[in-house]
């Protein structure tokens, strides 16, 4: 019996060292060493202090903020724990409620405001977490940011336009606009 249990217990202990230990700090190490600010969350630091990832979502629901697409996320939104969409298909009267509350919020917040609201500020993303919006949803709110900070609207398009990331590698994806760091730049200013 002891013939038997010893080569497993080797081979666990072995394996727990090559996978449990040395690839995991192999691991981390090579990202530390590449790419720093990835491997340690992309934090966004202001002050001094983490004020956020540059990868998740953060809720601002001030008028004088840019406001992200909203979070699936619950009870808590932008909680990357509880990453997920919604699961709501889109003839689920659930989905059409939560579209027209979020859409009453945007004419609400800028009631003079009659252009088209961006499909990505009435819903979520797959993930629920996602910290950038179009350049459009970005542009349909530029008049109430500026507004409510007694700023020039063509000071506040600077921002955005100084803020819009293009495609990755000019391919992938969609341009779009980080509304974490678009908001730091405008608390900056102003």
């Amino acid at each position: 019996m002891l013939k038997l249990i010893r080569p497993a217990l080797i081979s666990f202990l072995l394996l727990t060292l090559i996978t449990g230990i040395a690839y995991p700090f192999a691991v981390t190490g090579i990202s530390q060493g590449l790419m720093p600010f990835q491997a340690n969350g992309s934090l966004i630091v202001k002050d001094g202090k983490p004020v956020g990832s540059a990868l998740i979502g953060q809720s601002f629901s001030d008028p004088k903020y840019f406001w992200g697409r909203p979070s699936a996320t619950g009870p808590v939104a932008n909680n990357a724990a509880a990453s997920s969409g919604s699961n709501l298909g889109p003839t689920n009267p659930a989905l059409m409620d939560a579209v027209k509350g979020r859409v009453q919020a945007l004419r609400d917040a800028d009631p003079g405001n009659t252009q088209l609201v961006p499909v990505d500020l009435v819903t979520a993303s797959g993930s629920g977490l996602d910290p950038q919006i179009s350049p459009a949803a970005a542009e349909y709110q530029l008049a109430r940011v500026a507004r409510m900070r007694n700023l020039p609207v063509d000071a506040v398009h600077k921002l955005v336009e100084e803020h819009t990331e293009g495609r990755q590698f000019g391919i992938l994806g969609e341009p779009r606009v980080n509304v974490l760091e678009l908001n730091l730049a405008l608390d900056a200013t102003h």
